[in-house]
């Protein structure tokens, strides 16, 4: 799996709050320790286990926890999902690598069955609060409290390069479709040749395109634009992926190499490597948008699409150059959640119009890039009979 579970009970029953001791280099930090409490009515062995794991996060809080499917030690930052479902889609997206998903609808099993288990939104109103922490979360009893809040400390998210480690290593072909009993749109007939970089692409990306008629060739995060065009593909595709897209300049070169000569699609990451090939500016928000239920205006025409998103960094569009159309908003902050720079065949979305998990609203966009592409092999047929009519009258 792409993501470091983080699934546990947890009880603010037994509340203490503690300070490091003062012969550590920790001294200021302030421990609130939140543990599960069990009872029984009587007496002998329980038939299940305590607390065996904690999660240390580096505003000093301590969460005790049952830990299940995997031991050891991981650092990484914690973000909420606010999805109603779809917990298993979300914890394989390769854009949650680097980071711990804490999932905020009880249905999903945040919730126990008992007083003693308070749900895990207590997190979350922390994260909404103070933005996204990086935390610690371990089952090794032999390492401190202080140890786990210096690892949360000395670590960060920001600069890293999380793409490499979940892009694909060679080219390969993919053919897969959406399967029938979820199609639910009608597809064109006419085929196209996508190229599709994999910054951590989502596999039901790849099967909506292929849905709408796509033959499509898959290619790593650090595979050259020169090799790219070489394909004569109708069109490239810049999936999502994981992390701060600053952090990967090989990436936005390709970009910026490929822009102009074809019809060009980002989703997520590859919507920020676009707008910063474009000469624009990311930025990291405060806890980002995790969820299957974020409301975006569609800026042309006037519709609300409620989508899937999963980002941490947001293009700034007040960086970005003349002709370049922002074409989608997020309603909850107004953040950008769309482009299009039709001079050069290009679009994007902050978002995900697979929605896998989520809701089907924003499938059109897929149509939209079919219509690019369209335009750019029309674009092409009137060069080439062009340069054919020049030769017959030169001749």
């Amino acid at each position: 799996m792409a993501t470091k579970a983080l699934s546990f009970a947890l009880s603010l029953n037994d509340l203490t709050n503690n300070h490091f001791s003062s012969n550590t280099p920790h001294t200021a930090a302030k421990v609130s320790v939140f543990t599960v409490k069990c009872s029984s009515s009587g007496g002998g062995e329980r038939p299940w286990k305590n607390s065996d794991a904690r999660l240390v996060l580096e505003d000093g809080s301590i969460w005790k926890a049952k830990s299940f499917g995997a031991s050891g030690t991981q650092v990484g930052e914690v973000v909420f999902n606010t999805s109603l479902t779809g917990y298993q889609e979300i914890l394989t997206d390769p854009s949650y690598a680097g980071q711990f998903v804490l999932m905020t609808n009880p249905h999903i099993g945040n919730t126990g069955i008992n007083f003693d288990d308070v749900d895990t939104r207590a997190i979350t109103r922390r994260l909404r609060q103070d933005g996204s922490l990086i935390g610690v979360l371990t089952t090794d009893n032999s390492r401190t409290d202080e140890e786990l809040l210096h690892m949360s400390k000395s670590w960060d998210i920001v600069g890293k390069d999380l793409i490499s480690g979940v892009s694909c290593k060679t080219p390969h072909e993919w053919v897969d479709k959406t399967k029938q009993q979820w199609e639910f749109s009608k597809v064109p007939g006419e085929t196209f040749h996508v190229v599709a970089y994999d910054f951590g692409i989502k596999h039901n990306i790849l099967r909506r395109l292929a849905s709408y008629g796509c033959k499509i060739t898959v290619v790593p995060c650090t595979w050259p634009a020169s090799e790219t065009l070489k394909m004569k593909p109708n069109g490239v595709i810049f999936s999502n992926g994981p992390g701060d897209p600053s952090a990967v300049p090989y990436a936005i070169e390709t970009v910026k190499n490929i822009i102009g000569k074809v019809p060009v699609f980002g989703i997520c990451m590859g919507h920020q490597l676009l707008g910063q090939a474009l000469g624009g500016k990311t930025f990291k928000m405060k806890f980002g948008h995790h969820g299957g239920n974020h409301p975006v205006r569609n800026l042309r025409s006037g519709h609300v699409e409620i989508s899937a998103q999963n980002h941490n960094y947001a293009v700034d569009p007040a960086t970005l150059p003349e002709g370049v159309e922002v074409t989608h908003i997020n309603l909850n902050d107004g953040s950008c959640a769309g482009l299009a720079f039709p001079a050069q065949q290009l679009m994007s979305l902050q978002y995900h119009p697979e929605a896998s998990p989520g809701p089907h609203d924003s499938d059109y966009i897929f149509r939209e890039f079919i219509e690019l592409m369209k335009q750019g092999k029309n674009r092409t047929k009137g060069r080439l009979h062009q340069l054919s009519t020049a030769h017959a009258l030169d001749a």
